[in-house]
Formats: C-alpha cells, structure tokens, sequence
C-alpha cells in the first residue's frame, strides 16, 4: 500500500498515462518497493495499451529521481551475493520492462536525475530536462558500477559519452544531457514540462498506436544490424506488413479521402 502512494499512475480520458514518482521528501529515490510498483505498472500499460496511448514519468517536488536510496543501499551491504544479483534483477527488469513498452515513452526530468534516475530516462523512447537539471552518473564515486542501467544508457548516447561519465562520475545539467542524447528536447523551467507534456501527447494521439510499437522495434533491430541484403529484406518485410495491415489501410485511405483516420479522431 505504501508503495502505491509513493507511485501514482493516472490515465487521463485521452490516453495519456502519467506516472508519478511520489516520494519528494527522499527525491523521489527508488527502493526494492517502488521498483516493484513501477514493474506492475508497465505490466498493467501493455496489457491495455488500447486505452493508454502515451506514458509519461515524472517526479513531484524537486527532484525527478536521486536514484537508489540511501536505506536501501545499506541493507544490500549485508546482503548474500545471490541476494544482490535477485535485488539488482529487479531494477533490471523494471527498467526493460519500460523499454519495451508499445507506446511512446517520456520522462519529464526537473532537478535531481541520479544515477538509477538517470537510467530511467535512457530507458525511455525520449526525454524533456530543464536546462538547470542535475543528472550524474554517481556510482563510482560510492565504489561501484552503473551496470544494470548501462544497456539502456550506452544505446541511449553511445559508448564514448557513457565511458567518459561512467568513469568520471562527472555531473552535467540539461542542456549537455540534451547535446549527448539523453535528453531529446529541453526547457528553461520546470513549469514548462506540462507545456512539452500537452505538446507531446498531442502528437502521439496522431500516431497509429501498431504502428508506434512497430517503429520502436524497428529501430533496435536496425541499431546494430548490418546494412546487408537480410537486413533490407527485413525492413522490406515489415512495411509490407504495415500496408497490408489494418491501420496501414484506414491511414492511406484516410490520406487520400482527406479525413482523419480513426486513432486522430
């Protein structure tokens, strides 16, 4: 019960999903409980993507997230290893979990984005940072790695940056999270993100939701593919499904009878 109060999920009657880290006291720092919580909840999204058409997290108060809290940590020093690989798995699966979601993912990022919290943001298909945001890769300042976050990280903005922070440990604010990738789109304040939030959730509810999950898979199987003639066959093969397909038909036959189809209704 603790747990849900600390993360809330609202749908609007629009279809925007907004997730919101509730723990402003701790910065929104995550623990075994709210990972949990987070878990279900990106179960319970796919599950009925028809009625969520976008997922936005963000975080009250300050901060967006501090990462891993301090308790938390504590306790996992006295932990077995095979406790830690288990506890660890958690955030991992949580995170992927988040990554595979069909619909348009965004983190709305104000304050602190720590370590774990900065993981979340890699982990979505896009995010919105105030410039003055503080986000550091922390870990190796408290004698450890950044490891269950780092497959959504390094794909996020490329080895060389995730070297170079990982190692150093340095914090940077928005503005630089924008130019490396982690960030997508950037604003002066924290009362701007509602702003980007309304813009980008108009611009979802313009999209095919099939559609949307098709691209999103599209571009991890391209990523690190070959440019060669199994991979064009591939991509060939998926627009031909999307034609044939019932939103590829309502979407050109919307085009041409100049109506919108029926997702933008």
């Amino acid at each position: 019960m603790v747990a849900e109060n600390e993360v809330l999920l609202d749908v609007t009657r629009g279809g925007a999903a907004i997730i919101t880290l509730n723990r402003p006291e701790k910065h929104n720092a995550f623990n075994a409980d709210i990972i949990a919580r987070l878990s279900d909840i990106f179960e319970t999204l796919r599950a009925n993507a028809d009625e969520a058409r976008v997922v936005f997290i963000r975080g009250a108060g300050k901060s967006f997230s501090a990462g891993a809290d301090l308790e938390w940590m504590q306790a996992a020093a006295d932990w077995t290893h095979a406790d830690n690989v288990e506890d660890a798995l958690g955030l991992a699966r949580m995170l992927h979990k988040l990554h595979d979601l069909p619909q348009f993912t965004v983190a709305l990022v104000q304050g602190a984005a720590m370590g774990g919290g900065a993981g979340l943001m890699a982990a979505c298909d896009a995010a919105v940072a105030v410039k003055d945001a503080k986000i550091r890769f922390s870990e190796v300042r408290l004698g450890l790695t950044p490891a269950t976050i780092s497959p959504f990280v390094v794909r996020a903005i490329g080895p060389r940056y995730a070297k170079a922070l990982f190692a150093s440990g340095e914090g940077f604010d928005g503005t630089f999270a924008h130019q490396i990738g982690l960030a997508q789109y950037v604003v002066d304040t924290a009362d701007e993100l509602d702003d980007m939030m309304e813009h980008l959730g108009q611009l979802a509810f313009h999209t095919a939701p099939g559609a949307v999950a098709d691209a999103k898979k599209l571009v991890d199987m391209v990523a690190e593919a070959d440019i060669d003639d199994g991979l064009l066959r591939k991509t060939a093969h998926q627009i031909a499904d999307r034609r044939a397909s019932a939103e590829g038909r309502e979407g050109l036959s919307a085009f041409l009878e100049k109506r919108k189809p029926y997702w933008a209704e």
